[in-house]
């Protein structure tokens, strides 16, 4: 089962160390992000696994907060939660998003 995390829960694991994985298209991605997420869009992520690190908490968030991007991680063995309302939750709470090429 895929575990969801609030904003405020997500804020504080990426405190703690935990990675935030975008898996939004590119032009979304370039239009605003979290600040220091990785990229890897959601077509890509299963032949990504392999890069990324084990043992570290993996964030996904995307634009509806769809738990779909946190799957195939769960399923891998991955510590990893989708982040409820994605990034327009994190947005209207508040928070910058950064806006650069992907």
């Amino acid at each position: 089962m895929v575990r969801e995390l609030d904003i405020e829960a997500f804020i504080a694991a990426r405190v703690e160390g935990a990675l935030v994985l975008d898996a939004r298209e590119g032009f979304e991605f370039v239009a605003g992000h979290v600040p220091g997420a990785r990229w890897i869009p959601l077509g890509m992520l299963a032949g990504s696994l392999v890069s990324l690190p084990r043992g570290r908490a993996v964030m996904v968030i995307r634009s509806s907060g769809s738990r779909v991007g946190a799957e195939p991680l769960t399923r891998a063995g991955f510590d990893a939660a989708s982040v409820r309302g994605g990034v327009p939750a994190r947005s209207l709470s508040g928070r910058d998003l950064a806006a650069e090429s992907a």
